[in-house]
């Protein structure tokens, strides 16, 4: 079995014996996969204490073809994952990228645009500065959109029909989108939105534009886009993500 060579960000480490660990891992080139780091826990040998939580490697495995765990042969750091000034709010930031990741995608499915948007991501979180309630927002959307789970933002995700963002505006959660007046009677789980709160989703949705990055949030407008992407997502995964209790801070 030759050895293969992948980019990868790890998203969750499990002690598997005094010297080994399994891990879960995001690649660029084969999507997410799980695999035995053999000698992962001492301090000298070929992983070099390099997989840590969202560190980014370049790892080479033996891929198995049945349901047994890859073996991880080697690590090399590429970067590890250091919120600016050691900042609470940022550190969640990044532990919910990593949870997004494991519960959203499936195994051996690569998603090499959805892998660069997660670097993205996490370099923006760790270098501070930006709206961290934007830049979390951006990921979804875009993790939501590569995936094929985007919501309808445009038209109503029951007849097409163009819903203009006049007045509060109706998001079915389990319709995947918003809906017009003639369709919302009779329509469960369904949120109301501001006008504001619907062309903030709009934005950060878009994969062309980067007008997201000058958009002014204030408190309220956050508060309302954090719970309907943190509702949407709940009933998508059909749990509560476990970062979503301390993603409050984030349009605190």
């Amino acid at each position: 079995m030759a050895a293969e060579k992948a980019l990868a960000l790890v998203l969750r480490v499990v002690e598997f014996s005094e010297t080994s660990s399994i891990v879960t891992l995001f690649t660029r080139e084969f999507g997410k996969i799980h695999g035995l780091a053999k000698g992962a826990r001492r301090l000298k040998g070929p992983f070099e204490s390099a997989l840590d939580l969202l560190a980014l490697c370049r790892i080479v495995l033996l891929r198995k073809s049945s349901d047994a765990l890859d073996l991880l042969t080697e690590a090399k750091l590429e970067r590890r994952f250091r919120p600016a000034d050691r900042d609470l709010s940022s550190l969640y930031a990044g532990y919910y990228v990593a949870e997004l990741l494991n519960e959203l995608t499936d195994d051996a499915d690569p998603h090499p645009e959805l892998f660069d948007a997660a670097c993205e991501t996490l370099a923006a979180v760790r270098q501070g500065g930006a709206s961290l309630t934007a830049v979390v927002a951006r990921f979804e959307l875009t993790a939501l959109g590569s995936l094929g789970h985007l919501p309808s933002l445009e038209v109503c995700v029951e007849c097409g029909s163009p819903v203009e963002p006049a007045g509060r505006v109706a998001f079915g959660l389990l319709s995947g989108g918003v809906l017009c007046a003639r369709c919302r009677p009779g329509v469960k789980q369904v949120v109301s939105i501001q006008p504001g709160t619907l062309q903030m989703l709009k934005r950060f949705a878009d994969p062309n534009s980067d007008t997201w990055r000058r958009m002014e949030i204030d408190r309220r407008a956050a508060a309302e886009l954090r719970g309907v992407l943190n509702r949407y997502l709940a009933h998508l995964l059909g749990h509560r993500p476990r970062m979503h209790e301390y993603l409050g801070i984030l349009s605190s």
